[in-house]
């Protein structure tokens, strides 16, 4: 199967702090012997730099902590990695739990207080509606 997957479970320090959450090595390699995996940080695709300031997502928005509105950059990035799954005809996506681009199912709820909502990413969001199945690291059936 041809996998989209966060490029910071890969172990690419792209995170917003610059840093990446890989998966255990057994699981990536698990992974790399079964499937085809697409790299992609939306966030950066979108232009954001590494590290920034933490955003979370407020209703349709994405905001920094200081305020900033980075909605915009967060739409490119999920419209690129949306195009992207369809160049390469991905029939899943594995992507960060939580993230206000990449979170499936549960994200942070626009308040920097670590408190959880309901909802998903950006990315995970339109990649939903073009009826590829989402998982994060917590979800995806290793």
């Amino acid at each position: 199967m041809r996998i989209l997957i966060s490029a910071c479970l890969l172990g690419e320090a792209c995170r917003y702090d610059g840093a990446s959450k890989g998966l255990p090595p057994e699981k990536l390699e698990a992974l790399m012997r079964k499937h085809t995996l697409i790299p992609v940080c939306p966030e950066q695709l979108g232009g954001l730099p590494t590290p920034r300031t933490p955003s979370e997502r407020q209703g349709a928005c994405v905001v920094m902590r200081d305020g900033t509105d980075v909605t915009a950059e967060y739409d490119r990035g999920a419209r690129i990695a949306c195009a992207l799954a369809a160049q390469t005809l991905a029939e899943a996506a594995l992507l960060k739990a939580r993230s206000p681009s990449c979170g499936s199912g549960e994200i942070y709820d626009g308040t920097f207080t670590g408190t959880l909502t309901p909802g998903d990413g950006v990315t995970a969001e339109r990649l939903k509606t073009l009826g590829i199945p989402v998982y994060t690291e917590e979800t995806f059936p290793f």
